[in-house]
């Protein structure tokens, strides 16, 4: 018997409460990048509570999940589970209790809708072939988990067909879900520039190299990379988040650091941006009388490239799971996403859960200390994996 869109709902609805629980611990207990200790040890508990056996990575805190029916196509799942260095500013009880650090990209969102996805998965008859949980750490900084889950094998023994993963877009309303076939996301390299000058009095300029001076004409020139160098119809972001002196008032710094991100979706175009960005940042600063050190780390995030095909077929089957009208054509973006790294080994799909509530004013960004997510959202996520995956094990 053909498993319904119906069944699928009524499922994903009757399993909102666990899914919002299980969001809500998430959110409370955040954990940064390489350090979710505590975050991979919940997972595996709550995936030993359902009884689905996973195994954990040995390289960092990922761990694996394995749904196994016997014979049939093998589709992987993906969901991340780090936090960010973001104070968190929403006065909610389930607000973030580790000062400095919270989930303002939605990846508590990510983790309890794939915990749920595979509990109803578990729950439900009528399909056979293989489900891979992926529970990923480190999606937020380079070189990223994705990297080293795949080298560990994440993606073998056995081998996935395909691979699906969701991104929370708080632009999107809730219980609407948007897709993106080809090209999705740009690449992103990170950018850290020393200027080493010679600090000393700010009453006497004369007397010191300003460091401070040198890194605004840095700033200022290396902009002309994307609106000179660039081809205008590439999109490319280069921007700056960072800027340390340590100085005072009175006090010219003897350096400054500086921090950013490329980002772009040509990768001919990506390598000779940032030759010309380390190049301008190094003869800037010994234009002056200083030295400078432009480390990129060149593991960068890729750009993230849907498979046509598949995005194709799990387009179809939202619209046949929520309706069109509740089915979104995405623009690209110039967010990156080291999903990037396993739609490059087996044909990946990855799309947005819209999770914001305009009328509620839930519209802030992801990265945002205000970002909120309507929790109806958690319901479509949950069913949308679910229905997209049963889709492609041919139980629909």
């Amino acid at each position: 018997m053909r498993i319904s869109t119906q069944q699928v709902s009524d499922l994903a609805k009757s399993s909102t409460t666990k899914t919002v629980q299980r969001r809500r611990h998430m959110h409370r207990y955040p954990e940064l990048s390489f350090q979710e200790v505590q975050t991979s040890s919940w997972i595996g508990k709550e995936l030993e509570a359902l009884g689905i056996p996973y195994l954990a990575a040995r390289g960092n805190y990922g761990l694996r999940a394995i749904l196994d029916r016997g014979p049939g196509p093998i589709i992987a799942l993906r969901a991340d589970f780090d936090a960010l260095p973001i104070q968190e500013l929403n006065e909610v009880d389930f607000a973030s209790t580790y000062p400095g650090v919270m989930h303002a990209c939605g990846h508590d969102v990510h983790t309890s809708v794939l915990l749920t996805a595979l509990e109803v998965l578990a729950s439900l008859p009528g399909w056979s072939g293989k489900v891979i949980g992926i529970f990923q750490p480190g999606e937020e900084v380079n070189p990223g988990g994705a990297k080293t889950l795949i080298k560990e094998g994440f993606l073998e023994n056995p081998r996935p067909g395909i691979i699906l993963g969701e991104h929370i877009n708080p632009q999107l309303e809730a219980g609407t879900v948007g897709f993106r076939p080809g090209l999705m996301m740009a690449s992103a390299d990170e950018i850290n520039i020393t200027i080493r000058g010679k600090g000393g009095h700010a009453a006497s300029p004369h007397l010191t190299i300003d460091p401070i001076a040198i890194a605004a004409q840095t700033l200022v020139s290396l902009q002309q990379v994307v609106s000179r160098a660039a081809n205008p119809e590439t999109p490319s972001v280069l921007s700056f988040g960072k800027i340390l002196g340590n100085g005072a008032m009175n006090v010219i710094p003897d350096t400054v650091e500086i921090a950013g991100t490329f980002r772009t979706v040509d990768e001919s175009w990506r390598a000779d941006a940032l030759a010309r960005i380390s190049r301008l940042v190094t003869e800037t600063a010994r234009a002056f009388g200083a030295e400078a050190d432009c480390r990129i780390d060149t593991g960068g995030y890729p750009v993230v490239r849907n498979d046509m095909d598949l995005t194709q077929r799990a387009k179809e089957g939202a619209i046949e799971y929520l309706g069109e009208q509740k089915v979104i054509d995405l623009p690209l973006v110039m967010w990156a996403e080291d999903f990037a790294y396993y739609a490059q080994v087996i044909p990946g799909c990855f799309y947005n859960l819209g999770v914001g509530n305009a009328s509620r004013g839930w519209t802030s960004s992801l990265h945002s200390p205000t970002l909120m997510i309507d929790e109806v959202s958690l319901e479509t996520g949950v069913g949308t994996m679910v229905w997209l995956t049963l889709r492609e094990l041919g139980a629909t």
